[in-house]
């Protein structure tokens, strides 16, 4: 039974986000798709010909959103309060949350709790016609790259939660080829557009050194 695939749960955490309407997202995810099924995944992160910058960081942010609440979606079962009482990437490494607004001095949180608020906060980001414009056209804010930055660090965060207290049951599946894919995929996205900081990376910093290659 895949942990991943159609033969195990399909449960998601949240429903599936769609690119924005109106926008170029349709046809950037069918250079995305053909890219990815080329097996090239440097080729699939770059950035296209005479394509817009933000408009390729913010169809990446969706699928990349959407590919991790995939992935969590299937550990829930194991990933719980009981198992995860703290959001952590090994012994050295703690997560607190904190959105700036309704919690604004870091919190201690169970991993399950610390995703659950970052999949709102992303999904409240995504729906937010401000900062992810729905209109073709439709200029992005200033900071935009900055706010995709935060989206994407947390999104390791998750990332890292997973190689280090959930492996070894993905192993178990024989399903530890798929998560890493995704990974580097996620990790060579990350570099071409410099969207995490190195200091970030040190959880998992000997893997990404393993999986990722000159491309």
């Amino acid at each position: 039974m895949s942990l991943f695939g159609l033969g195990r749960n399909q449960r998601t955490f949240r429903p599936k986000k769609s690119a924005p309407s109106g926008s170029k997202g349709a046809q950037l995810r069918k250079h995305i798709d053909a890219t990815l099924g080329s097996g090239n995944l440097g080729e699939a992160v770059r950035l296209p010909p005479g394509e817009d910058l933000n408009e390729w960081l913010a169809v990446n942010t969706v699928d990349f959103f959407n590919q991790v609440n995939l992935l969590y979606g299937t550990l829930t079962e194991f990933c719980t309060p009981e198992n995860c009482p703290t959001m952590t990437a090994g012994p050295k490494y703690e997560y607190r949350w904190a959105d700036g607004v309704q919690i604004k001095k870091p919190i201690e949180v169970s991993a399950p709790k610390y995703v659950e608020y970052l999949m709102d906060w992303i999904e409240a980001q995504l729906d937010d016609e401000s900062i992810f414009p729905q209109k073709l056209g439709a200029p992005f804010p200033p900071n935009f790259k900055e706010v995709v930055k935060t989206i994407f660090k947390r999104l390791f965060r998750v990332y890292a939660h997973i190689y280090h207290s959930h492996f070894q049951k993905i192993v178990s599946l024989k399903e530890e080829a798929h998560l890493n894919t995704c990974f580097k995929h996620f990790i060579l996205f990350t570099c071409e557009f410099g969207l995490i900081d190195k200091k970030e990376l040190a959880p998992l910093q000997e893997l990404i050194d393993s999986i990722i290659v000159p491309y």
